[in-house]
């Protein structure tokens, strides 16, 4: 159900709506202070040509009145795996544990991923996410021999077409331990960033020889001008301690480009001292933290037959009253490292809400689907601001309760000030993929 009957054609007035004032710009809120400000959005050419406070007669003007309906701006979606995405139907997860996934993945990986399956599957993510209201997404993309010269030509193609709609990063993923298997992976890995424009990342675990490696990586990123975004701690093991030696290795190099770290879920599990020392260094270091929420909670503690008792989510609190940059995001898409999702970071705000207590105050805690990626991602967006495009999306509901309480709920998305047909792809564009599937009977 849309929020707007009227279709909107790159201008319009939107009255008597609502937006949260950590994503305005400054004069108006000073008008009206508070979480939720009441405002006019003024649309012309397809950009947003004025915001004002709401006018107390805003009946007087010829417009569409929200009736105090939230509005925000497309969102950030900072750590996705669409080359993973919707392979569920043919390649469940075993037990729904960390190492059932990462089997069942490269099993299927290896069956499966073909050019035209990457380029479908991915297709099919990004199709819902656009729907859904997104703007831009970095996806992880598996990274090893053969299949890195299969997956990245395709994302170079896709970049390229769904530029406009959504801006696209690629960021290499392997294990750190491949670097032990082959150490000439780690170079043509940063070559091959340098040359596509991707973001150098890896997996770290818990290996003899770790530090080296992360010294090796720095120094590599270094050289080239490369970002970083390591998979980090994805382990309820409290001696799982790579992020406090990612942030050792980042000071050690005096490395000045952006670093993010995504996971981190150990250290729930860890001492006070040792927090305190490892989230020092990850602020000395100016990393930036992602949480991702609901895969790690679908993974963590997994025991058949016993409810889980530690659920993995990273310390955003303590990392945020610390100044350290800190995000939410979609991860797994209908694969073995998350059955379920579908690219829609309202969801995902709602449900990271919910489980990491966004909330008793609400306050600026939208960041983390919005400017705070925007920001870790070298991107301007996520923010409603005069001149900007009018990507945006507008909601029935009025209140952040009535958003959280019905995420699902109506909501029309703009694209530079366009109403955008949010018809989401039926599954059944992928079932001449799903060969493995077994249909109910």
């Amino acid at each position: 159900m849309e929020v707007i009957a009227t279709a909107v054609a790159g201008d319009a007035l939107l009255k008597n709506g609502v937006a949260p004032a950590c994503l305005l710009p400054e004069a108006v809120c000073k008008e009206m202070p508070g979480e939720l400000v009441a405002i006019d959005v003024e649309i012309a050419g397809g950009r947003i040509s004025r915001i004002r406070p709401a006018r107390q007669a805003s009946g007087m003007d010829q417009g569409i009145d929200l009736d105090g309906g939230l509005i925000l701006p497309a969102l950030v979606d900072m750590h996705t795996h669409l080359d993973k995405g919707h392979i569920w139907e043919r390649k469940p997860n075993p037990d729904g544990s960390f190492m059932g996934a990462l089997t069942a993945v490269g099993e299927d990986r290896a069956a499966n991923w073909s050019a035209d399956d990457v380029r479908a599957r991915m297709t099919f993510g990004l199709k819902c996410a656009y729907a859904h209201g997104t703007a831009a997404i970095r996806t992880h993309l598996d990274s090893i021999p053969p299949q890195d010269a299969i997956t990245w030509p395709v994302f170079a193609e896709l970049r390229q077409e769904w530029a406009g709609r959504i801006a696209l990063q690629g960021a290499c993923l392997f294990g750190i331990e491949r670097l032990d298997e082959d150490p000439n992976h780690l170079i043509r890995m940063a070559d091959l960033m340098a040359e596509t424009g991707g973001i150098l990342g890896a997996v770290t675990y818990m290996i003899p020889g770790l530090e080296t490696h992360l010294d090796a990586i720095f120094a590599a990123a270094k050289a080239r001008g490369l970002d970083l975004d390591f998979h980090v701690d994805e382990t309820l093991d409290p001696d799982a301690v790579s992020l406090r030696l990612i942030a050792e290795a980042a000071l050690r190099a005096g490395f000045e480009g952006k670093i993010v770290c995504g996971h981190c879920c150990s250290l729930s599990r860890q001492p006070d001292d040792a927090i305190d020392r490892t989230l020092d260094l990850v602020a000395a270091a100016g990393i930036g933290i992602v949480s991702l929420p609901l895969c790690n909670m679908y993974l963590q503690d997994r025991n058949c037959g016993r409810t889980p008792r530690f659920r993995g989510v990273t310390l955003l609190h303590e990392m945020k009253h610390r100044g350290i940059p800190v995000a939410v995001a979609s991860d797994n898409t209908r694969d073995p490292f998350y059955a379920y999702g579908d690219l829609d970071l309202i969801e995902v705000y709602a449900q990271a809400t919910r489980i990491a207590h966004f909330d008793h105050p609400v306050g600026d805690w939208i960041k983390t689907v919005s400017t705070a990626p925007a920001e870790m991602l070298r991107l301007d967006f996520g923010r409603l601001s005069e001149g900007a495009l009018a990507d945006m999306m507008v909601f029935r509901a009025r209140s952040w309760s009535e958003l959280l309480s019905r995420p699902a709920g109506p909501r029309t998305v703009l694209r530079a000030g366009q109403t955008l047909a949010r018809t989401l792809p039926d599954y059944r564009e992928l079932d001449h993929l799903m060969h493995e599937r077994e249909l109910a009977t």
